[in-house]
This record gives C-alpha cells, sequence and structure tokens, in this order.
C-alpha cells in the first residue's frame, strides 16, 4: 500500500508572503502590546512619581515656615514628646538610658530628684545630647519637663504634672517650678501641715520608700524602721536633711529643712 505524497503548505507567492508576514508581525505585535501594558501599569517606589521628582528637583534649597507670632502656643503632652524625642534611648535601654517603665533603673534617677532630672535633661548627661538632641525652637523647656514628668511617673515617681503656662509666662518658669517638689508647709500645726508632709512624701520620699528601693526603710515596714528609730529624731533629721548612703539630701528636692522633717515624721508616725 503506497502512501500519498506529501505536499507543500505553500504553493503560490502570496502564501510565502503572508507567512513571511506572520512570522515576523505577531511577535511584533505582541511586544508592542506588552509595552503598553507595563507602561500603563502602576508603579511604586523611589524615581517613578516622575512629577514628585522633578517638583523635588526644583524646589529652591530654603524654605520660609511663616506662623502666627500671636496665635497662641500648643504645648505638646509629655506622651507625644517622650514618642517623638526620647523613646528613640528610653524604649529599648539603649546607651544606658533607664528603660520606660522599669522601677529598678528609674529609682536612682528619681531619688536624685526632679531638679536634677530637668537639669540632666536640658544639658546632657553621659551619652545623653543636651534636650535628647533637639533644640529649643523644638521643645521648649516646658515640654522636655513634662517628657520627664511622664518618663519618671511611669518608673515609680509621683510627679505632679505641669501646668500650662500661663499667656505671656515663659514655659522654661513654669518647667523649673512645677513639680520639683517644694511643699510648702504652714507654720502653723493641724492637718494642713499633716497634709503637707504627706504631700512632700508623695512627691519625693515615695520614690524609695514605697518599694524600699536602694535600701530604704519601706514605708509603714516597722521591722525595716526599728534600726533607724533607735537612733534619736535629730540624727534621723539630720540624715535626711544632709543624705546617707543612697540617699541624697533632701531626696535630691529643694524643699525647706521643716518641711523635710515634717515628712519625716510623717514616714516615722506611719511605721510605729
Amino acid at each position: 500500500m503506497s502512501e500519498a505524497p506529501h505536499g507543500a503548505p505553500i504553493k503560490t507567492p502570496g502564501q510565502l508572503i503572508a507567512a513571511v508576514i506572520a512570522g515576523f508581525g505577531v511577535p511584533v505585535a505582541i511586544i508592542i502590546l506588552l509595552a503598553v501594558y507595563v507602561n500603563n501599569s502602576t508603579r511604586t517606589g523611589a524615581g517613578t512619581n516622575i512629577e514628585q521628582s522633578v517638583n523635588a528637583r526644583i524646589a529652591p534649597a530654603a524654605q520660609v515656615d511663616i506662623r502666627d507670632a500671636n496665635a497662641p502656643r500648643v504645648y505638646k503632652t509629655g506622651e507625644e514628646v517622650f514618642k517623638a524625642v526620647c523613646s528613640t534611648c528610653h524604649a529599648s535601654g539603649a546607651a544606658g538610658a533607664p528603660k520606660f517603665g522599669d522601677s529598678g533603673a528609674w529609682g536612682p534617677r528619681i531619688s536624685e530628684g526632679y531638679d536634677t532630672l530637668l537639669h540632666n535633661a536640658l544639658n546632657g548627661k553621659g551619652a545623653m545630647p543636651a534636650r535628647g538632641g533637639t533644640n529649643p525652637d523644638d521643645y521648649s523647656d516646658f515640654e522636655i519637663a513634662r517628657a520627664i514628668v511622664y518618663m519618671a511617673n511611669h518608673g515609680g515617681a509621683n510627679f505632679a504634672e505641669l501646668a500650662q503656662p500661663k499667656p505671656g509666662e515663659a514655659a522654661g518658669a513654669s518647667a523649673a517650678a512645677g513639680a520639683s517638689g517644694v511643699v510648702a508647709a504652714p507654720a502653723a500645726g493641724g492637718a494642713d501641715s499633716a497634709q503637707a508632709s504627706k504631700a512632700l512624701y508623695t512627691q519625693v520620699c515615695q520614690a524609695c520608700h514605697a518599694a524600699g528601693v536602694l535600701g530604704a526603710p519601706k514605708f509603714g515596714d516597722k521591722e525595716a524602721w526599728a534600726p533607724r528609730l533607735k537612733d534619736s529624731m535629730d540624727t534621723v533629721y539630720n540624715y535626711a536633711l544632709h543624705g546617707k548612703g543612697a540617699m541624697p539630701p533632701k531626696g535630691g528636692s529643694n524643699a525647706l529643712d521643716a518641711d523635710v522633717k515634717a515628712a519625716v515624721d510623717y514616714m516615722v508616725n506611719a511605721s510605729k
């Protein structure tokens, strides 16, 4: 049985021309369609927004930020300043910074008092740059102080929240006086005096004595206070006023001597 002879698919010049055009034209058409698709698709990443890139390149080097000098300033909260500036080191405890919320790390700093904390924050200490590396145009002394109070209070302190500066009042003055722990005790005795001594304990002494930090006798712990009370009260007052061991003079505050003695009486009476 013989097989039928195979015929050539292209038999005429016209068919040959059509085949050549199809062989080249179809791939070229596919390439063109792919190029159009890619060019019209959404592109992201640096340099893909041509208009934005051009505007950035031709923008002037100097920018003028116009503010209304008569508009009341809106001060940032301590939490806002912490998140924007202080968290860089204090969130993780980098470079020896006391970690946020770590009462063990903050205890020794709090025992130095609010005034010392504020001074160190504004002027720098160790690896910490002055003002956390910012300048007064970015954050005022008052806002830095708010951040200190926010961090310290989350580390075991009980500093008073800073009041908003009054119109015309320097923010630095409010920062310096706001949470310093200075409590003016009335000259007369009675309930007001007792309340003032408790307030000084709460703002200053509590940082260490509430939890017994750094060997401080814990508030209300009769056993811990007993060895101290074997000495005369004058001796106990002297330790509180001039410091002993890890305890700084006046607990790191600049309170009046009479106020410090009243706070000592408050702690001693709670331990009898």
